[in-house]
């Protein structure tokens, strides 16, 4: 009896054990997991305040309370911890989906539609954007293709498809890049003090007025 007992005792114990190291490695992953998402967040806050040149991996480290050599374990470098806290914020604060932009048919109307977007989506995120554009020779290249890339994307939606001559698409576009670019909301509307809306309509009438064909300094029409 006294062995049978041994017996049960010790599958009982296996078994308690099988159930036990499932639950062990669930916490240890969440544990892991948000450990990572702790120093994301807190990485997002400094680049989003001080800007990446103030943001370095001991700042973080201490802004998320844990050692540098945590950081280091979860991130490799200062290029992966920088990509994930960018996408950390961007699903906190979405961009415009430029997609109802493009069914857009009428040139003046697409812009003045997409800059309001755009420009009211600034005006709440401005000040988190600043700081890294401000520091953008210190953000990873990886992140400053893609943040040209999202720029260019507005800039096309804005622009649209249309029929027009190569060069004048060409200018066109450059000022449009120009228009949907952070750091010119910044200046009129932060710097200069424009409204919202007057800083778009400022942005529009030089959209339309390239679109329409207005001679620049220098072309034949100028002479």
């Amino acid at each position: 009896m006294c062995a049978e007992g041994h017996v049960k005792m010790d599958k009982q114990q296996r078994i308690a054990k099988q159930v036990r190291r499932p639950y062990t490695m669930r916490r240890r992953a969440d544990l892991v997991e948000g450990t990572r998402r702790q120093i994301t967040a807190a990485a997002m806050r400094l680049h989003t305040t001080i800007g990446p040149s103030g943001a370095s991996i001991a700042a973080i480290a201490a802004e998320a309370g844990v050692t540098r050599v945590t950081v280091y374990h979860h991130f490799a470098n200062q290029d992966e911890l920088f990509v994930a806290c960018m996408a950390h914020w961007a699903a906190l604060h979405p961009w415009p989906d430029t997609a109802p932009w493009h069914a857009i048919s009428g040139f003046e109307e697409r812009a003045r539609h997409g800059l309001r977007e755009l420009y009211a989506f600034y005006d709440a995120t401005g000040a988190d954007l600043h700081p890294i554009h401000r520091d953008i020779a210190l953000v990873p290249q990886a992140a400053q293709r893609a943040i040209k890339a999202r720029r260019d994307g507005f800039a096309l939606a804005l622009v649209g498809h249309g029929d027009l001559p190569a060069e004048d698409r060409r200018r066109l576009l450059a000022v449009a890049g120009h228009v949907v670019d952070v750091e010119t909301w910044r200046s009129l509307v932060r710097v200069q003090g424009l409204s919202p809306d007057e800083a778009r309509e400022v942005a529009v009438a030089l959209l339309v007025a390239v679109h329409n064909g207005l001679p620049l300094p220098g072309s034949s029409e100028d002479r």
